[in-house]
This record gives structure tokens, C-alpha cells and sequence, in this order.
């Protein structure tokens, strides 16, 4: 239907429902400036969420445990996530809101323009209906008047009394009104059919053509409100492919967590190196008992005769007890707190267990040769600008390229230098292990021969010959004394009944808490007489001025060994 022919008498009506449309649209503008704006907050908060949980450590600290990296990879996909809602959001504010906002202006200027024609036109038929009007107006005063000079005419004429004067300016005056009355009723005339033909024109094309405007108008308002409804869904609907991913991405990280591997990391990250401990030897404490004769058992052997004969003697110094082997070890006891403390970080990783030296030196090497293989690169790279230059001088100077060239070479031989240098200690480790693998092997295809001594963090050592001794004499602190080794009998360490010889002196770098059993405490600049030396566990045995022996860590002490002690050497 047609507005211009169906509502042509409804302009005011008309005005309304045209302002009422644009209402209505700039009120869904509304709604969906409202929607994206619960997009972008949505797509912000999962955006900080996902940065609160984000592991901030640097990549070698990250865990590498299958849950962890799974959760991390659950982090990323709800990044994407949150990214495809920031695009929800910017294609409604595009291609729905910003639309529809420039559409609401163009329609509020299109409408004034349409309503303003149709005031124009009604101000023209009311000109022309007023002028019609008027004229009217003036052609019935006119056709009064002529009917008063017409009545004035006729009783001066029929009256004898009137002079003949009279009579003729009353007929003169009747013949201009009855003129005048002609002419306005002609141009009453003219403008009715005037006015008649505007106002035909008014309400048969005028009118009708603007009403149709503003019909194509809101029908045009109708149609751009279906397709941003459409705009409004289909933005929605272009990222859900995408949010498919992120969420089959999330499945596809839960499915790979691996309980096995995540345990085989465990090993793996605190795997020590170090051995178990030893079995315990069995101690005779019987051996001064004398036997009866019923016995079957020698009674009167004196002490000095089984002292000449190889057996040991009693063990009654109260300073060396057997506890004290058990005390080095940690066990499933509370390990010392200094290596809860921060222990100086040394270049070599001396600090730590070896299995976790040798992954750290490793992963050292394998850094360098990255380095090193860049540093290799950027030579060639050099090299060949070099040789560019030297074939097209004009490109620029090859000596200007020689001091960048000498400065790589000096990196690499840098990096070579390193890399030589934590092989070593990488050998160094990889030797001690396996070593340590084939002392503990002998020892269980030899039960006679001589047990490993255990260090505080419960490994072998690498020198068994004090071992194999007994000292018998208590020797001067600055006197190393040589002990004299017996084959055929294996004594703890700690049941000695005399101390082990000076074979050196340190000095407290650090202050030691000590308070685990086994380990000695020490003040910083404190100077300490060396008993034994590191055997590659990280540990140095030594005595107080006072007597007081115990453990104490290599890394915390300068360590200086007497020149005629075997393997004199000093570390720092």
C-alpha cells in the first residue's frame, strides 16, 4: 500500500511514526553498543586471568611436567579465546553499531528534508487558498455596494422632488459599483480556479509523492534493522570455527598429561648420583671377655700378644663411636640447613649433587655452542660482506669490516675456552660416577673387601686407602702421620682409637650452622686443621683447635694441604 494515496490526509501522523522509527533504531544502537562492550570487558577479564596465571620465570625454570605444560597450553588457548571475543566485539562495533549510527544521522537528515517539503506545500495552499479567499472576500463587499447605490439610484429616480443632477451622479455611482462588483467577481473567479488547481495538485502529487518519500524511507530504516540483526548474529557465528579450536586445543591438552612421565621427571630433576649407603661392618665388642676353659676358647692370651698378632685392640676412646657413621648420613632424617641456605654459587656447580652438576654443566655446553655456533655465522656473514666489498670497492670499505670480524674470532676462542673448561668438569663428573658404579659392584661381588665410607649427602668416596688403616699414635697438628694399613681387617672410620692425622688447615669463608649430626659448626674466619679431603662429595672433614671433629662443606672453606701430603692441593 501506498502511503501518498491511503494516509494522504495523515501528515501529522506521519511525522510521528517516521520519528518514532528513528527512535526505535538508535535505541538498538544502543543495545548493541551495550553487548560489545560485555564482549570487550569479557575478552579483558580472561585476558588477566590468563596473565595472572601465566608462569613469569624464564623458560629454564619453567616445570616440564605434562600437567604443568598441559595447564600452560589451556592458558594459550583461552588467550585465543578471549581474541576472538575482542573480534565479536570490534565487528559489532564496525559493522553493526558504527552502522547503524551513521545510518540514524543520514536518516534524520533525509526525513527533515522530506518533512520540510511537505510544510512547504501546505504553506502554499494556504497562500493560495487565502488569496482565493480574499477575493471572495472583496467581490461580496463589491456586489453590496452595488446593490446600495443600485436602491440609491432607483428612489432618486422616482423621486420628483430629486433634481436631475442627483439622479445622474446616483446612476453614475451605480454604474461604477456594478463594475467593480464584475471585476472582483472575475478575479474571484480566476483564483478559486487557481486555488482549485493547486490544491488538486497538492493532494493528488505533491503530497503523495512526499508521503511515498518517507514511505521508502522507513521501509529502507526496516530493511537496514533485518540486516544488522543479521550483522549482529553473523558475528557470532564467523568465530565459532575458531572457538571450536581453542576448545579442541584445550581437550588435546588434557588428554596429554602423562602420570608416567611426569613421574620419570620427578627422577630425573632430583636424581642426586650419589650410591646408597653400605652395609654397617659388625663390631666385636667381646674380644676383651676372657673365655673359660669349657669354652674351648683362649683365656690367657695377653692384650700385648693379640696386638702383636694382627687383632685389634679395645675400643674404649668414647669419641668415636658408631653412631657417628650413622650420623653422616641423611637418610629420611632432616638434612643440614645449610643446604636449605643459599651456598655460594661456585662456576663449576661443585655446590651441587652430581647427577644435577652434570645436567647443569650440560645444559652450559649446550648453550655455549649455540653461542658459539651464532658467533660462527656472524663471521661467514662478515667474511662474505668482506669479499663483496673487496669485488665492488664502491659498496663500501673492507677494512671498516676487519674490527668486527677480529672481535668475533676473539668470541669464539671466548667460547671455545669456556666449553673446553666444562667439558672437563663434565668428564671429571662422568668419571666419578662411574667409578662410583664400579666400586659398588666390586663391593657386592666381594663382601670381604673394604666397605665405602659414606659422606654427609650419603655417597662413596673415591679414596678407600685410609681405610684400610689404623692409626696408632696421636701426631702433632702439623705433622701429617703415615698410618699403618692392615689387609686383613676393615675398621670404620669413626671407630678409631686415635684421631686421624693433620694433613692441612682451612679457612672459614662462610659462617656453618652445623646442626645436623655429623656436620661441625664454624664462625666465618674460623681456622680449622684438615683430617681428610673431599672425595667429590662436597664435603671436607676437619677438627677444631678444640678436638671437635666433624663435616664441613668444601665451598665454604679455603682449603690449604701441607707440601708433603699426598695430593697437595688448594682450593678456593
Amino acid at each position: 500500500m501506498s502511503w501518498g494515496t491511503e494516509l494522504w490526509d495523515q501528515f501529522e501522523n506521519l511525522d510521528k511514526h517516521t520519528q518514532w522509527g528513528i527512535d526505535f533504531l538508535e535505541r538498538y544502537a544502543k543495545f548493541v553498543k551495550e553487548r560489545l562492550e560485555i564482549e570487550q570487558n569479557y575478552a579483558k577479564q580472561l585476558r588477566n586471568l590468563v596473565k595472572k596465571y601465566c608462569p613469569k620465570r624464564s623458560k629454564d625454570e619453567e616445570p616440564r611436567f605434562t600437567s604443568c605444560l598441559s595447564f600452560y597450553s589451556i592458558l594459550n588457548e583461552l588467550n585465543d579465546y578471549a581474541g576472538q571475543r575482542e573480534v565479536v566485539a570490534e565487528e559489532m562495533a564496525h559493522r553493526v553499531y558504527g552502522e547503524l549510527m551513521r545510518y540514524s544521522q543520514d536518516l534524520k537528515a533525509e526525513r527533515k528534508h522530506h518533512l520540510q517539503e511537505g510544510r512547504k506545500a501546505q504553506q502554499h495552499l494556504d497562500h493560495c487558498w487565502k488569496q482565493m479567499d480574499n477575493s471572495k472576500k472583496k467581490f461580496e463587499r463589491e456586489c453590496k455596494e452595488a446593490e446600495k447605490s443600485q436602491i440609491t439610484h432607483e428612489r432618486l429616480d422616482n423621486d420628483i422632488n430629486a433634481t436631475k443632477s442627483e439622479v445622474e451622479k446616483a446612476k453614475a455611482q451605480f454604474y461604477m459599483r456594478t463594475h467593480a462588483a464584475d471585476e472582483s467577481k472575475n478575479e474571484y473567479a480566476a483564483q478559486l480556479q487557481s486555488f482549485n488547481a493547486e490544491q488538486w495538485k497538492h493532494f493528488h502529487s505533491a503530497i503523495p509523492q512526499i508521503f511515498k518519500n518517507l514511505q521508502n524511507m522507513d521501509e529502507r530504516r526496516t530493511v537496514k534493522l533485518g540486516e544488522t540483526y543479521r550483522s549482529f548474529a553473523e558475528a557470532e557465528r564467523r568465530v565459532i570455527p575458531i572457538i571450536s579450536k581453542c576448545l579442541e586445543g584445550m581437550v588435546s591438552a588434557a588428554k596429554a598429561v602423562d602420570e608416567r612421565r611426569d613421574s620419570a621427571i620427578v627422577v630425573e630433576s632430583f636424581k642426586s648420583g650419589f650410591e646408597p649407603p653400605a652395609d654397617f661392618p659388625f663390631e666385636d665388642f667381646s674380644q676383651n671377655l676372657s673365655r673359660t676353659g669349657s669354652d674351648g676358647t683362649i683365656s690367657n692370651t695377653p692384650k700385648g700378644d693379640r696386638e702383636r698378632d694382627g687383632a685389634p685392640g679395645p675400643r674404649s676412646d668414647p669419641k668415636h663411636p658408631m653412631s657417628r657413621t650413622k650420623n653422616k648420613l641423611w637418610l629420611f632424617g632432616k638434612k643440614p640447613k645449610w643446604s636449605v641456605k643459599m651456598a655460594p654459587s661456585l662456576e663449576d656447580f661443585s655446590h651441587l649433587p652430581p647427577e644435577q652438576r652434570r645436567k647443569r654443566l650440560q645444559q652450559r655446553i649446550d648453550e655455549l655452542n649455540r653461542e658459539l655456533q651464532k658467533e660462527m655465522d656472524q663471521r661467514d656473514a662478515l667474511n662474505k660482506m668482506k669479499d663483496v666489498y673487496e669485488k665492488n670497492p664502491q659498496m663500501g670499505d673492507p677494512n671498516s669490516l676487519q674490527p668486527k670480524i677480529s672481535e668475533t674470532i676473539c668470541n669464539m676462542e671466548k667460547l671455545r675456552s669456556e666449553i673446553h673448561k666444562n667439558e672437563t668438569w663434565l668428564s671429571e663428573v662422568e668419571g666419578k660416577q662411574s667409578s662410583r658404579g664400579d666400586r659398588r659392584h666390586s663391593a657386592d661381588n666381594h663382601h670381604h673387601g673394604p666397605q665405602g665410607r659414606e659422606s654427609p649427602e650419603g655417597s662413596y668416596t673415591d679414596d678407600t686407602s685410609q681405610e684400610h688403616q689404623t692409626p696408632h699414635h696421636r701426631p702433632g697438628p702439623a705433622q701429617p702421620r703415615h698410618p699403618n694399613p692392615d689387609p686383613h681387617e676393615f675398621d670404620d672410620e669413626f671407630d678409631d682409637d686415635d684421631p686421624l692425622p693433620v694433613i692441612g688447615h682451612c679457612k672459614a669463608l662462610y659462617s656453618f650452622d652445623g646442626q645436623n649430626e655429623g656436620t661441625l659448626v664454624m664462625a666465618e674466619d674460623e681456622v680449622l686443621y684438615i683430617i681428610e679431603e673431599d672425595k667429590g662429595d662436597g664435603w671436607t672433614r676437619a677438627r677444631k683447635q678444640s678436638g671437635e671433629e666433624g663435616y664441613v662443606p668444601t665451598s665454604y672453606v679455603e682449603i690449604t694441604l701441607e707440601k708433603n701430603s699426598k695430593g697437595a692441593v688448594t682450593y678456593i
